[in-house]
């Protein structure tokens, strides 16, 4: 199979992903990789998309095993795989689908890791401290009081527009994966958080227009790189360094798992699945009965642990 033919497959598949589903530009690129490293398995065993078996696909399944990816990369690898190959039976392309049958990893046992709300507490309180200029403090406290006060996912905090933030607003509008938009409420430390950035901001911004001529940027967290605002990976490296100053081991630390204790603190002092479902932006709310499994553990581990009876011999 030709490199060039692989590419025509793999462009008009992820096309139609984007134009057909509105498909997250992140998924589109994590499509794109997989079915680039499929591709370059099938050449290398002198097939191709259009001739590839059921047998060429298990093959590369059972590869990917052998290298000791994780059980969630194999099965986005494995979804990619068939999604590509129903497109190509729905254009026409082929006349079956190799991968059909197919079974994926089971879904790992691991329940999501999770901060405590004290620790939460010191990843805000370094927040206000760690910068080197006082609009960086101040940035870094509205990233934190945002991240935590809403649960939104690292790409949804970082590409937020300033717009939705203008006027002291008690709810945020979010756009999240697959250009779906929620409302999530603010609460009192995050609508100050935002005051104060956005006066600090603003001031930059003017400042750059009257030395430059910069036109104003449309993001809240705005910056010179290609995307127009603060990146994840620069977001991930940021959050990284406040956890080291508030004398938490960085890896323990990530934005998603904040994330994880904006939903497990929830639900934790009484609120409801389904509103936090809504709040986290989950298509099902089995995806989000994952946090009941952790606070299960939690009281378990709590029972075991303080309990008087807990080390009792029988």
């Amino acid at each position: 199979m030709s490199g060039e033919e692989a590419a025509r497959w793999i462009s008009a598949f992820l096309d139609a992903q984007a134009a057909e589903l509105d498909a997250a530009r992140n998924t589109l690129l994590a499509y794109g990789r997989d079915l680039k490293s499929f591709a370059d398995h099938l050449d290398r065993t002198g097939t191709s998309f259009a001739k590839a078996t059921k047998a060429d696909v298990e093959a590369f399944m059972i590869g990917c095993e052998s290298e000791g990816l994780a059980a969630a990369t194999r099965a986005r690898r494995l979804s990619a795989i068939k999604q590509i190959f129903r497109f190509a039976f729905e254009e026409g392309w082929r006349r079956d689908n190799p991968a059909l049958r197919i079974s994926g990893p089971g879904k790992s046992g691991t329940l999501p890791q999770t901060l405590t709300e004290k620790q939460v507490q010191a990843l805000l309180q370094a927040a206000t401290t760690h910068g080197r200029t006082e609009a960086d403090r101040r940035r870094n406290t509205c990233l934190m009081e945002l991240l935590y006060a809403t649960g939104m996912r690292v790409s949804e905090l970082v590409s937020l527009p300033v717009a939705a933030a203008r006027g002291d607003p008690r709810m945020l509008l979010v756009l999240g994966k697959g250009g779906k938009e929620r409302m999530v409420p603010l609460s009192l430390p995050a609508r100050a958080a935002t005051r104060a950035w956005l006066n600090a901001r603003d001031e930059i911004e003017e400042t750059a227009r009257l030395a430059t001529g910069a036109k104003p940027s449309r993001f809240l967290f705005p910056s010179r790189g290609t995307a127009g605002h603060l990146t994840r990976h620069r977001f991930h490296g940021l959050i990284k360094e406040i956890a080291v100053a508030a004398g938490i081991s960085p890896g323990r630390v990530t934005p998603h798992r904040l994330r994880h204790a904006f939903a497990t603190h929830l639900l934790a002092n009484g609120a409801d699945l389904r509103a936090i479902q809504t709040l986290l932006g989950h298509a099902d709310v089995s995806t989000t009965e994952i946090y009941t499994h952790v606070l299960e553990e939690r009281l378990k581990d709590l029972v075991l642990t303080h309990h008087p009876l807990a080390e009792r011999d029988d």
